[in-house]
């Protein structure tokens, strides 16, 4: 995955920080729904390959393996186990009530294994590359 960002800062380490724009589901044009509370650039860390300087505008790069664990860990994960939680009530009772009991506990349990996961995985971070300048 690729992404635009401009280097604001040169390290020793041959690492730089780049900023990045944020994009919005809403075509970034928050000034008609005034609803974007997040701010709309994000500093990162990402490793210098090209010897870009500060200003400068570069591409840089993610592997888009880790993005998408991280999105079916973060959507996928909680609907599912609330699908099978209701599937698993519903099959139990005549009736609708321990299907949505147990539904609710699975989209719970979901939450509760995201937590963990992502503990146990901020030692290993998303990482980026620079790996082009951007004229």
């Amino acid at each position: 995955m690729t992404q635009e960002a401009i280097v604001t800062k040169c390290l020793t380490n041959g690492m730089a920080e780049v900023a990045v724009a944020r994009t919005t589901a809403c075509g970034s044009n928050c000034g008609n729904c005034e609803s974007c509370i997040f701010q709309s650039e994000l500093k990162t860390l990402a490793k210098n390959k090209i010897d870009a300087a500060p200003g400068q505008k570069v591409i840089i790069e993610s592997k888009s393996s880790k993005i998408y664990k991280a999105a079916v860990m973060v959507y996928i994960m909680p609907m599912l186990l609330m699908i099978l939680g209701y599937a698993f009530g519903a099959a139990l009772s005549d009736g609708e009530g321990l299907g949505i009991v147990l539904g609710f506990c699975g989209l719970l349990v979901g939450a509760v294994l995201i937590v963990f996961i992502q503990r146990k995985k901020s030692k290993e971070p998303i990482t980026f590359d620079i790996i082009a300048f951007n004229n």
